[in-house]
């Protein structure tokens, strides 16, 4: 009778515990249990730690509750201005309703990818190239809008949207290499046009005040004659001024005509004969 009753403990203990193994669950802290009782999906939610089910009734499924990073592959798009482009994008999600998740999408991490393609694609044909390049906090945003809006019923939220790369055709690069570069030399036009005209005005300035002091103007060819020299040059053209000509020429002095010398006349000049005109003349 003893033996009976042992033996019946030892198998009620191991029924026990076998129901115990086929029973016990381990939800991990960043994922939460979703319960099925025969197919019908009960309101409560497991939280993290251990937590039992019913053998052969009840079905746990877990869901992760991490934040997902998922890439997005290149999609290859036409611009508003008519330009081929490749666009990488990353999508960071996470599941805010897992019992949602779970019932009103099959799969929640391909429909969040499809739906990142669909708006990508979407965002390429409604904006220009420079949008692309440069603007891309605001279509940024604009990504996630339109992937959240789905999104937010199957019980995932969109926590960031980021566009990675954007790819040129190899002539759209050139092409804009060639603008930047006329774009950097028409600026440096302007910048060198502006201090030709700011120098402009200050050696105007300077001309005014040496032509007021006269040995203003010798200073400075002296300092240029310095400047010059310190260079160790084997020649050295040195200036000379027009106005130091001019002023030497109205020093000098006058030079005075020289005096005509007397020539003898050459008129004929009849002198007295003598003897008289007619002294041999009877």
């Amino acid at each position: 009778m003893v033996e009976e009753l042992v033996a019946a403990g030892v198998t009620l203990v191991s029924a026990g515990a076998v129901y115990v193994m086929a029973a016990a669950r381990v939800v991990k802290q960043y994922e939460r249990g979703v319960v099925f009782r025969l197919g019908k999906l009960r309101p409560e939610v497991r939280g993290p730690g251990f937590t039992m089910i019913v053998p052969g009734v009840d079905k746990l499924r877990k869901v992760n509750m991490q934040i997902v990073t998922m890439p997005v592959p290149g999609q290859e798009g036409i611009t508003r201005d008519n330009v081929t482009v490749r666009v990488d994008a990353v999508v960071y999600f996470k599941v805010t309703s897992p019992a949602e998740a779970v019932v009103r999408v099959e799969d929640y991490r391909f429909a969040v990818a499809q739906m990142a393609q669909t708006s990508l694609r979407s965002i390429i044909g409604k904006s220009e190239l420079d949008d692309l390049l440069s603007n891309r906090e605001k279509l940024n945003q604009g990504l996630e809008l339109m992937i959240d809006s789905p999104a937010v019923e199957w019980g995932v939220t969109i926590d960031r949207v980021e566009i990675k790369d954007v790819s040129l055709p190899e002539t759209m690069k050139r092409s804009m290499a060639r603008q930047a570069e006329a774009d950097r030399e028409r600026r440096a036009r302007v910048i060198n046009a502006d201090a030709e005209l700011q120098a402009s005005k200050k050696l105007a300035e300077a001309a005014k005040e040496m032509s007021e002091q006269p040995a203003a103007l010798q200073l400075r060819l002296l300092q240029t004659v310095v400047a010059v020299a310190a260079e160790k040059n084997s020649t050295l053209v040195l200036p000379f001024p027009v106005e130091l000509l001019r002023f030497l020429e109205r020093a000098a002095p006058t030079p005075q005509q020289p005096l005509q010398e007397q020539r003898p006349s050459l008129e004929p000049r009849l002198d007295p004969d003598p003897g008289g005109a007619n002294s041999g003349q009877d």
